[in-house]
């Protein structure tokens, strides 16, 4: 099995913010699939799956995610070679997103988490791009929500990241970096 873990804040008031990028990404492939989630409480997160892969939103804050993604890894026995975590970046452009098969969280407090609980930075990822950031403080633009047309940009680079996900499951890496990166 693998697992995909978007990761984004839980609640309404945060469901089209930027910082729920991860999240939005997790539920269009659930919404494509008719997929539903399921709250698991011991797993600190909302849980579904589809043939091979497990798709998860913590439901942890931002901060806490990498609760979830270790309780999701330790209970279903997933190495970190088969976790791919989603979430989003300040330092890429609305409409861009970035392949890595590691690295440092980049100041991102989800990613953080994640490392700390994991116990490595060796975890592959996928950034969607949601800058640029204005001259606010990131704490405060990353819980902005997106604005109608940005929400249509967003809608084209989800469709695209799906496709990077297959891709990178199917063939790897390297090839989903070239292709879609």
């Amino acid at each position: 099995m693998k697992l995909i873990a978007g990761l984004g804040n839980i609640g309404d008031k945060y469901m089209f913010t930027r910082h729920n990028t991860g999240f939005m990404l997790i539920d269009s492939f659930a919404i494509n699939e008719g997929l539903t989630f399921r709250e698991n409480s011991r797993l600190k997160c909302l849980i579904t799956n589809i043939r091979d892969y497990y798709l998860i939103k913590p439901t942890t804050f931002m901060n806490l995610s990498g609760e979830a993604v270790r309780a999701v890894m330790d209970y279903y026995k997933i190495p970190v070679e088969d976790v791919l975590i989603v979430y989003d970046d300040l330092s890429l452009e609305l409409g861009k997103m970035r392949f890595r098969p590691d690295g440092s969280d980049g100041g991102h407090n989800g990613i953080k988490s994640v490392i700390k609980h994991i116990g490595t930075d060796k975890v592959a990822r996928l950034k969607i791009g949601i800058g640029p950031q204005p001259n606010i403080p990131s704490e405060v633009f990353v819980l902005q929500n997106f604005s109608k047309e940005e929400l249509d940009v967003l809608k084209e680079t989800l469709t695209r990241a799906k496709e990077g996900v297959a891709c990178y499951f199917k063939e790897g890496m390297a090839s989903a970096q070239n292709k879609f990166n």
